[in-house]
C-alpha cells in the first residue's frame, strides 16, 4: 500500500471554515502542514480565530469574508485567496446552507438560497479552480450528505441540491481530468443541528448505533486528499450505514 501523500507546503481554500465541521477540516489540514483559506459568511471572529490557530501550527492562513449565495463573490474567492497565499491545490466545498420543509412547505427563497450557496457556489469554485490550475495537479473534496444518494421527501430543497452536487461531483471529476482530482465525501450523524434537537430514535436507523466524530470526517477528507493519486469521481460514505437503511 503506498504510503499517503506528504501535504506539508501545500495550501487549500476551506469554504465555510470558520465553525463545526469547516472548522475542524481547515485545522486538520494545518496540522498536516496545510497553509488555509479560512473562508466565512457571517463568522468573522470564529474565522479570524481559526485562521490564528492554524498559523500556530506552523503554516500560513488567512479568513476571507464572501456570501456564496452570490455568484460574483464566490467567482472571486479563489483569487482573493491566491493573492495573499499563493496558489491553491486544494479545494475543499464544505460551506452549505442546510434547512428542513416538505415540497409544500419549501418557499422559493429557501430554494434559491440552498442551491445557490450548496451547488452554484461550488461549481463556480470548481470552475476557477480549473482554469487557474491550468494542467497542474489539484483536488476538490465535495462535502455531501447521505441524503444525496438516498434523496426523500423531508429537506426538499437541502437533499435535491446535495443530490446534484453528487452527481456534478463526478462530471467534475471527468471534466478535470487527468490534472485534477474531484471526489465527493457524504457524511451521516456526525454534529448535532444546531438549533434543534438531536431525533432520539436516530442511533436505531444507523447500523454501526453511534455518532461519528469530527476527527474521523478529518481522516476522510485527507484520505481523498492524499491517501491515492488514482482516485477520482469516487463518493465515500461516511454515514454509519446510514444509506443502507
Amino acid at each position: 500500500m503506498c504510503p499517503p501523500e506528504d501535504l506539508r507546503g501545500k495550501t487549500a481554500l476551506v469554504t465555510g471554515g470558520a465553525r463545526r465541521l469547516g472548522r475542524v477540516i481547515a485545522l486538520g489540514l494545518a496540522e498536516q502542514g496545510v497553509n488555509v483559506a479560512v473562508h466565512y459568511h457571517r463568522s468573522e471572529a470564529e474565522a479570524e480565530d481559526a485562521a490564528r490557530r492554524a498559523a500556530e501550527l506552523g503554516v500560513r492562513s488567512i479568513a476571507l469574508a464572501a456570501d456564496l449565495a452570490d455568484p460574483g463573490q464566490a467567482g472571486a474567492l479563489l483569487e482573493r485567496a491566491e493573492a495573499k497565499l499563493g496558489p491553491m491545490e486544494i479545494l475543499v466545498n464544505n460551506a452549505a446552507e442546510f434547512g428542513g420543509g416538505t415540497l409544500d412547505s419549501t418557499r422559493q427563497e429557501d430554494w434559491d438560497n440552498q442551491i445557490a450557496v450548496n451547488l452554484t457556489a461550488p461549481f463556480v469554485l470548481a470552475q476557477a479552480f480549473g482554469r487557474r490550475r491550468s494542467g497542474q495537479q489539484g483536488v476538490v473534496v465535495n462535502l455531501l450528505d447521505w441524503r444525496a444518494l438516498r434523496p426523500g421527501a423531508d429537506h426538499f430543497a437541502y437533499t435535491v441540491s446535495k443530490a446534484a452536487l453528487a452527481s456534478m461531483t463526478r462530471s467534475l471529476a471527468a471534466a478535470l481530468a487527468p490534472s485534477i482530482r474531484v471526489n465527493g465525501l457524504a457524511l451521516g450523524a456526525i454534529l448535532p443541528p444546531e438549533n434543534d434537537e438531536p431525533d432520539p430514535d436516530l442511533l436505531q436507523r444507523i447500523p454501526l448505533g453511534r455518532w461519528g466524530t469530527p476527527a474521523e470526517v478529518v481522516h476522510a477528507v485527507i484520505f481523498l486528499i492524499a491517501g491515492s493519486d488514482f482516485m477520482t469521481g469516487a463518493i465515500v460514505h461516511l454515514d454509519g450505514g446510514r444509506h443502507l437503511i
